[in-house]
């Protein structure tokens, strides 16, 4: 069983280097997306990979786990100070899973849960048909001001004292502006519901104090990992304690079995790199570096939701562009410009086909890029997409794109 991966997987190894060129030579601006620093690939290819760990540390029903206790109680440990929280949980797989999780502990069949629309910008493990909320709760969701394409809480109060939800979810993952968590807070009070924000995209900004805290304010709140946060695939649940047992049961016997060791040793990497004060820099150039794409972008003709951003992702509006989010998504590919297809608020068109585009700029920022930088790619995607029928230009691009990427390897 020895030898290297080249040696005893050839077809594996070229793979990955195939994704390793595509990484480097082309621009991820997709907002869920970003680079893992070396550590914490290395901590998640480490010899913790080995070990079956089910259980919490002291609790385990395997002998042999004197040192995968060590490293899940450092993370926790770390979690809580980075996070300001009473517990946390740093087993759960993913994102959904710790939503997942969240409803298994709070909530029977049949309770009404209510969470941002799909079109509004919300998630699919908010209660999107297909979802599992959606096939055991009742799903009611609330969606955006047409005019400002922001929350309305007036609007969402009223829906809430008509649904009397058990839940309320706040979070999105497309919402380019600041959630204020005291108002949604508020109205979970009114109704006597709990309260889950879930901050997978923006856990990094609100680490680094650029966007509201929920933590103070929602009864759980469950993040990844891997966005702005930029460390592993991973998911978190952060809790208040009388809801610790509760959730850590949910998350174990309850949807899942042994957790994935080496994932919890990257986690406390990127823990720890969060917690750094160049880490807040970081985060802080991520926004400057969304403004000036949104704002090139308005300068070229395009409409953005909301008219901006205050985080790290821009969704712009192609319906009076002759241009559907896919076909844009696929040309700007094409010239090595990564980004996804997105609903709009009160999308006319399916998700699979809808009419806008994602734009986010945590990896970029991530290799080293700014705001001179967001403003010739805002400019490219413009000229891409007022082009379409363009293979000439958009090869022309592209090779653009990988000059500019040689410039801010990866790694």
């Amino acid at each position: 069983m020895s030898g290297s991966l080249e040696k005893i997987d050839p077809e594996v190894k070229e793979i990955l280097h195939k994704e390793f060129v595509r990484q480097q030579n082309n621009l991820t601006l997709i907002a869920s997306e970003n680079y893992a620093s070396r550590a914490v690939l290395e901590a998640e290819g480490s010899v913790l990979i080995n070990k079956y760990a089910e259980g919490y540390p002291k609790r385990r029903y395997y002998q042999g786990c004197r040192f995968v206790d060590e490293i899940e109680e450092l993370a926790i440990r770390r979690a809580k100070a980075l996070f300001r929280c009473e517990h946390v949980n740093v087993q759960v797989h993913s994102g959904t899973q710790a939503n997942m999780a969240v409803y298994q502990a709070l909530l029977k069949p049949g309770d009404t849960i209510l969470s941002l629309s799909l079109s509004g910008g919300g998630h699919l493990s908010h209660g999107s048909e297909g979802s599992f909320p959606y096939k055991y709760h009742r799903i009611v969701n609330y969606g955006l001001d047409r005019v400002s394409e922001r929350f309305d809480y007036e609007e969402i109060r009223k829906i809430a004292k008509e649904c009397h939800p058990r839940l309320i979810i706040v979070g999105a993952s497309a919402y380019p502006r600041a959630i204020d968590f005291l108002a949604w807070r508020k109205i979970a009070d009114e109704v006597g519901a709990y309260l889950l924000a879930d901050v997978a995209h923006i856990i990094g900004l609100i680490v680094a104090g650029l966007h509201p805290d929920p933590v103070p304010y929602a009864d759980v709140v469950t993040a990844t990992t891997q966005k702005t946060l930029r460390g592993p695939r991973g998911g978190l649940i952060l809790c208040r304690q009388k809801y610790a047992s509760a959730i850590d049961k949910a998350v174990f016997p309850g949807i899942q079995g042994g957790p994935f060791m080496h994932v919890i040793a990257a986690k406390a990497v990127c823990f720890k790199e969060a917690s750094q004060p160049e880490f807040k820099s970081y985060q802080r150039q991520i926004i400057s570096n969304a403004k000036a794409l949104a704002e090139v972008l308005k300068e070229e003709g395009f409409r953005l939701v909301s008219g901006g951003t205050d985080n790290h992702l821009v969704v712009v509006d192609l319906s009076n562009k002759g241009i559907t989010g896919d076909r844009a998504a696929a040309i700007l590919e094409e010239a090595g410009i990564v980004v996804n297809k997105n609903s709009i608020p009160f999308d006319k068109r399916p998700p699979f086909s809808p009419s806008g585009i994602r734009l986010g700029t945590p990896a970029v920022t991530t290799r080293g890029m700014k705001e001179a930088e967001m403003r010739t790619i805002g400019k490219w995607i413009s000229r891409i997409l007022y082009n379409p029928q363009d293979r000439l230009l958009r090869k022309k691009i592209k090779g653009k794109v990988k000059e500019l990427c040689q410039k801010f390897p990866i790694y």
